[in-house]
């Protein structure tokens, strides 16, 4: 009887349990390696989706901008014992580039008053994370608006400005810049012969950060045969009878990723480049992914 017990007793050997473990690993193995696979390619997705949407963002501010650029109010015939059209004074700025009130100025990446925006006059000059950076041009949208409600200053003009200033971490070690966004309006109250910019209205706002890890902004102006106005028009320089000849703007946003994107760094026979719309191209030698937005805008209140 012992016997055929004993017979019927099954189990695993040594060697089989040895050989189900190393399946068991290699298995583990592969699902690890597939796990990494597909989590880095998310990862990569998503930082590219953040630099396009980044982009969006802005373009769609900015096509709200420019389009209204130049834009003034006519209220006409009223029984409100208001003046028919805006009465408020215009600054050429010819004299006083701070007070330009024309509807788009751009002032170029290579001006040292393209980096940050001295709202208050008062402010030390920013300076380039690097002399050799072509990062950033700045423009200046003016239009104006009516508000019937306001008795004291019912025509409304402000002045939009998107500009870049630089960005660091705690410990310096990662140099880029931002994009900022000021609102300032012209107070002028009825029966004022001049008046003024403030940032201190209600609707205004001064270095408000839109988006971090900019690596250029760039603005071209056209004129109305599809001609690039150069130098690009200010009050101040020989294009300023162009001011009023802008009917398009190109913009290009170039971002980068918030952390590495490449396992390697690019060698020196081929590194990565960021192309401009003119000659603002610039290689980078680092891990990082950049992308840009290019878009064009057109005026519907200047050169017409």
């Amino acid at each position: 009887m012992k016997k055929n017990t004993l017979k019927t007793i099954t189990g695993m050997t040594l060697i089989e349990v040895l050989i189900g473990v190393l399946i068991s690993s290699i298995m583990i193995g592969a699902m690890y390696t597939t796990y990494n696979v597909v989590n880095n390619s998310y990862s990569q997705v998503t930082d590219k989706a953040k630099i396009s949407r980044s982009g969006r963002d802005i373009v769609e501010m900015l096509m709200r901008d420019i389009r209204m650029a130049g834009y003034k109010y006519y209220l006409g015939i009223n029984n409100l014992g208001l003046p028919e059209r805006s009465y408020l004074e215009f600054k050429d700025g010819r004299d006083n580039f701070a007070e330009s009130h024309h509807g788009i100025v751009i002032i170029k990446a290579v001006d040292p008053e393209a980096i940050g925006h001295n709202i208050d006059g008062d402010a030390t000059p920013l300076l380039k994370n690097n002399t050799n950076d072509m990062c950033c041009d700045k423009i200046h949208i003016v239009y104006d608006d009516f508000n019937q409600n306001d008795p004291i200053q019912p025509y409304k003009r402000y002045r939009i400005t998107y500009y870049a200033e630089p960005i660091n971490d705690a410990n310096g070690n990662d140099p880029r810049y931002g994009v900022y966004r000021s609102k300032q309006s012209w107070i002028q109250v009825l029966g004022d012969e001049t008046g003024a910019w403030s940032s201190e209205c209600t609707e205004c706002y001064k270095s408000e950060l839109i988006r971090d890890h900019l690596v250029d902004m760039e603005f071209i102006p056209f004129d109305r045969e599809g001609r690039v106005i150069i130098p690009a028009p200010r009050p101040d320089n020989i294009s300023r009878n162009n001011l009023t000849r802008i009917t398009a703007v190109d913009v290009r946003l170039s971002f980068r990723s918030k952390r590495e994107f490449f396992k390697f760094e690019p060698t020196a026979d081929k590194p990565r480049f960021v192309k401009g719309l003119t000659d603002r191209t610039r290689q980078f030698m680092d891990k990082y992914l950049r992308d840009s937005v290019v878009v064009t805008i057109h005026t519907r209140n200047i050169g017409t």
